[in-house]
Formats: C-alpha cells, sequence, structure tokens
C-alpha cells in the first residue's frame, strides 16, 4: 500500500471514475475535476502529492495546467496522460517539468508503477526540504550570528515572512548582512528546492545590467552573437535578491516594475513577453523614501518592492553581538589558515573591538579578524598589536563623538578614512571597497566626486577592474 493525494483532472468523467477507483483501491486518497482552471483552485485550497492531468481539454489543456500547477508548488510531481500518444508532444511535456508521461492505454500495472514513483520521489523531495529548513532554522540563517534582541527581532520576521511569497525589501548599511537574510529566507521557504540567483544592481553599467536582468535575443546589439536567458528567467520557480536596489537608473526601473505587476519580462531586442515565477527580494543602504522625494527612485516600484521590509541593524547598535561574531570568524579563519579551530581573543583586544564604530559592519569585523589571525603573532591568542591601528585608536569614541571633537563634517571625516584605506591597501580598490564597506563603484564614484588623487600617480596600472560576472551569483 501507498500513501498520499492525488488530484486527477480529465474532461472525460469515466475516465476520471475508472483512475478513481483504481487508485483508492491503492490506499491514495483522491480528488476529481473536470477543467484544468478547477484544478489549479484546488491546488491552492490544499495540498496534493501528485497530479494526473489529461492533455487535451477544453479551455485548459494539460500542458497549461503542467505549468500552474509548477507555478504553485514547483516540487509537486504531474503526471501527463492521453488517448493520443505523440513523440512531440511527450518531449514538450518533460520539457516543461512533467514527471511522466503515460498513454491512457497503459496496463493498471504500469499506471500504479508510475503514480507509486512519483509519491516516492515528491516524499524524498518533501523530507529533504524538511531537513534544509531545520538546520537553516538551527544555524540562525546561515551565518547570522547574535543573540542581541535587534538580531532576534529580525530572524524572528524572517521565519514568518519565508512562508509567504510576499516581497520583501530589505534595508541596511553596507555590510550587516543582507544578503545572508536574503538567503535564509529562500531556504526557508517553498522555493527552497529552486534557485537562489543574486545580483548587484549598482556594480554593472545600465545596458549590461538590462540584459543580465531579462535576457536578449541574437542580434540585438553588437556581440549578441546567441539568445541569452535573464536571471529572471534562470530563477523561475526560485528566488531573485536585487542587491542595491537604489542604485538603478529610472529605465530599469520601470522594467522591474513590469515584473512585478505583470509576473513577466522582454529580452532585450524581444517583443513577446516570457511569463516568470520569481520571488523577489530586494535590498538597499540608500533611503529610498528619501530617494522618491528627490525624484530618483520610482514612487511606484517602492511602493510595490516596500511590502514586507525588514531593517538590520548596523554592527554598532548590537554590540552584545561583537564577541559572537569575533569568535566565529576566528574559528573559521583559524581553521582556514592554520588548520585547526584554536584561538581566542585577549580582553584588551576585545574591548578595542567593542568600542570601535565598525562603519563596514559585519563585514569590516570579519575582514579584521581575517587580518588578525594572519598576522597575530601569539598562535593562540589575538591581542591588541595584531589588530590595525585604527581599531585600537578609534575604539576611545565613537564617531560623532570624534566629528565634534575635530570641529570637520561628516564628509571630511569620510574623505579622510578613505584614504586612509587606500593607503594602507595600495590604492588597490577594490580591496579598499571590501574594506569599507561598500560597492567598488560606489568607492570609484566617490573618489571622482572627492577630487582624490593616488599619491604620486601611483596605482593606476594595479588590478582594479572586475568582471561582470563577479558580481551575479546563481
Amino acid at each position: 500500500m501507498i500513501e498520499g493525494k492525488i488530484l486527477i483532472v480529465d474532461d472525460e468523467e469515466s475516465m476520471c471514475q475508472f483512475l478513481s477507483i483504481m487508485l483508492r483501491k491503492e490506499g491514495l486518497e483522491v480528488t476529481t475535476v473536470n477543467e484544468g482552471a478547477e484544478a489549479l483552485r484546488c491546488m491552492q485550497r490544499g495540498k496534493f502529492d501528485a497530479v494526473i492531468t489529461d492533455i487535451q481539454m477544453p479551455k485548459m489543456d494539460g500542458i497549461q495546467v503542467l505549468s500552474g500547477v509548477k507555478a504553485i508548488d514547483p516540487t509537486i510531481p504531474v503526471i501527463i496522460m492521453t488517448a493520443y500518444a505523440s513523440k512531440q508532444t511527450a518531449i514538450e511535456a518533460v520539457n516543461k517539468g512533467a514527471f511522466h508521461y503515460l498513454d491512457k492505454h497503459a496496463k493498471n500495472n504500469e499506471i500504479k508503477m508510475v503514480v507509486r514513483n512519483a509519491l516516492e520521489v515528491h516524499q524524498v523531495k518533501s523530507e529533504n526540504r524538511v531537513l534544509k529548513r531545520e538546520l537553516t532554522r538551527k544555524s540562525g540563517g546561515r551565518d547570522m550570528i547574535g543573540q542581541s534582541d535587534e538580531i532576534r527581532r529580525v530572524l524572528n520576521m524572517v521565519d514568518r515572512v519565508s512562508r509567504t511569497d510576499a516581497t520583501i525589501l530589505i534595508h541596511g548599511e553596507s555590510g550587516t548582512g543582507k544578503e545572508l537574510i536574503a538567503r535564509a529566507i529562500h531556504d526557508n521557504s517553498h522555493r527552497a528546492d529552486g534557485s537562489f540567483v543574486s545580483i548587484n544592481c549598482g556594480a554593472l553599467p545600465e545596458s549590461l545590467l538590462e540584459s543580465e536582468l531579462f535576457g536578449h535575443v541574437k542580434g540585438s546589439f553588437t556581440g549578441a552573437i546567441r539568445d541569452k536567458d535573464g536571471l529572471f528567467k534562470v530563477a523561475n520557480a526560485g528566488t531573485f535578491l536585487l542587491d542595491e536596489i537604489g542604485e538603478t537608473s529610472l529605465a530599469i526601473q520601470v522594467k522591474l516594475l513590469r515584473v512585478l505587476q505583470e509576473r513577466e519580462i522582454i529580452p532585450v531586442g524581444g517583443t513577446k513577453p516570457l511569463k516568470v515565477d520569481v520571488r523577489i527580494i530586494a535590498a538597499t543602504n540608500r533611503d529610498l523614501e528619501k530617494e522618491v522625494a528627490l525624484g530618483n527612485f520610482r514612487p511606484d516600484l517602492f511602493y510595490r518592492l516596500n511590502v514586507i521590509p525588514i531593517v538590520l541593524p548596523p554592527l554598532r547598535d548590537r554590540r552584545d553581538d561583537i564577541p559572537l561574531l569575533a569568535d566565529h570568524f576566528l574559528r573559521r579563519y583559524h581553521a582556514d589558515y592554520n588548520g585547526n579551530l584554536k584561538g581566542s581573543v585577549s580582553d584588551e583586544a576585545m574591548d578595542a573591538l567593542m568600542n570601535y564604530s565598525w562603519p563596514g559592519n559585519v563585514r569590516e569585523l570579519e575582514n579584521v579578524i581575517e587580518r588578525a589571525v594572519i598576522l597575530q603573532e601569539d598562535e593562540n591568542q589575538i591581542t591588541v598589536s595584531d589588530l590595525a591601528e585604527k581599531i585600537v585608536d578609534g575604539g576611545a569614541s565613537d564617531g560623532a563623538t570624534a566629528v565634534r571633537e575635530m570641529g570637520i563634517t561628516l564628509e571630511e571625516l569620510e574623505k579622510r578614512y578613505m584614504v586612509q584605506v587606500l593607503n594602507e591597501t595600495g590604492w588597490h580598490k577594490k580591496r579598499a571597497a571590501e574594506i569599507l564597506g561598500i560597492n567598488p563603484s560606489t568607492l570609484y564614484r566617490k573618489i571622482r566626486s572627492y577630487g582624490m588623487e593616488v599619491p604620486g600617480g601611483a596605482g593606476h596600472d594595479m588590478e582594479d577592474s572586475f568582471e561582470a560576472e563577479e558580481n551575479v551569483e546563481v
């Protein structure tokens, strides 16, 4: 005996009755409907372990039912049946995600075997998804480390919104862990078996960003030698993180609005819209409401994105988590560089870490610990001498106090800090951007806006360029 809930879709009542009787004798719970639209309504109202559908039906055929079922739950196996077997139709059905293609004249034992296999595959996928969610829940969302009230509130929100398909807008300074939160939402959702795709919208020029997002057709521009799928299509049935959404142009924003409203995309140079089933999560370190007021961000897109906002606190507002984070990164980099998990942070060094303002947030703390592990003199303990001078000297007062004492503007303080980090890295801009906790493209713009020059004109030949693909993760 096998167990499970089966939905049968066929406009022929006799076929529904035949399959229903046969499968109920096998111990299955069976629901039958005569229309594709009714089948999708049943899918939305309740859970099923497999769907059997006729391919030739009026109004909505079996291929459309297949697509609709996969849009609701991509893990549900769909078995296509027809009285008019065709190799071409079978290939189309399998390419669109059908579990199996059966002739209605197939023997009863063959039908039972296919249904049994479908239920077993679905059960394994369901168990794997539950285990994956449990592991993610126990780890607090991958590397989202912390016990402070601020981070607990965020993780509680992640647990609640993961069960939905609602659009999420994550606010937070650079380096606070916006992508980790987006991944945790994906891993805890029913889309966990689908792809998690992310792109840094601020790292690509508009023309390249449009092609990466929506794809392009052959000949649409110079160099387009073949059709290319965009990342929205790659992320179909999964989750797409649009990082640094505030960096997009108004033209790109119009196209993103269409995706949110119509759930379809048009490739560059194309004319036919393509349907996509993607959960969208956007992230930004900008105040988008302010950007809307300034005319830099479309208000209609903002309201579409801001269905459920999640605000990540900066590290300076969750200082109780610094020891936990420092220990986590210490263990990671001791394992990477020394092959063991030994090591601790001296009380004096921890005081310096606790008192520093962390403008680069958790990412900056990670970089500081990695540097300390590499340079530490005592193999068992990180001391103050292993920390960067700015951590030790800057720990006595926060940024606001420093500004008041020096009598300078925040802009000048930012410029000085950028120059300090650039000098420490030999004006290697990509590395400096990592330490500062900002995008390389943002650093380039600030260097130009402040009119900063490389000392002695050196450093122009350094490897500061980076490929666009490095900013796209699948």
